[in-house]
């Protein structure tokens, strides 16, 4: 079965890693397959295995050889489809529009949190399918106070965000 790799954290905050390393790690540990999408931690690779068995695997052999504590979220080829299709947002240069991959029922933690935080002008958010669209004005991202939340180390084994035009990217890899 197809995936992808969804890595937190990884070329942000001096967590540094070559993903040509990285796509060894994943090889080393049994995958196939494997291949790199940008440089912010997305990795499509074949398993036979289940998406939590190889959260673990590719957490503890992620985690040991880069000294660091990894937080992976492995979707399949049709949950990674999803996040693509569902995107409840018109396209706008304006705007960028995140997607967030993560652990059941996170969506709705971050609903909240949004809801809770002050909006900036043009700042939206959605739950499609139990996946958590935010949509924010370009340039805006780290500013605002809900992409401050999404920052906190309490919620880092919860979720990552990706553009949503990463899905694109990494849709074409499958």
């Amino acid at each position: 079965m197809k995936y992808c790799a969804f890595l937190r954290g990884v070329n942000v905050k001096g967590t540094n890693m070559k993903m040509a390393e990285v796509c060894q790690v994943f090889k080393n540990a049994g995958m196939s397959d494997v291949v790199s999408v940008l440089a912010s931690g997305n990795i499509v690779f074949s398993s036979d295995k289940k998406s939590d068995e190889l959260k673990l695997i590719l957490e503890k052999a992620m985690s040991e050889h880069f000294s660091y504590e990894a937080y992976l979220f492995i979707k399949s080829q049709q949950e990674t489809e999803q996040f693509w299709s569902g995107n409840p947002f018109e396209k706008n240069d304006d705007l960028h529009v995140y997607a967030f991959a993560g652990n059941d029922g996170v969506e709705n933690i971050l609903m909240t949190e949004f809801e809770n935080s002050v909006k900036s002008e043009n700042e939206d958010a959605e739950i499609v399918n139990h996946i958590f669209y935010w949509q924010i004005s370009k340039g805006n991202t780290l500013d605002s106070a809900f992409g401050k939340i999404l920052g906190k180390k309490s919620m880092k084994d919860q979720f990552t965000s990706r553009n949503i035009n990463t899905f694109e990217k990494i849709l074409k890899k499958f």
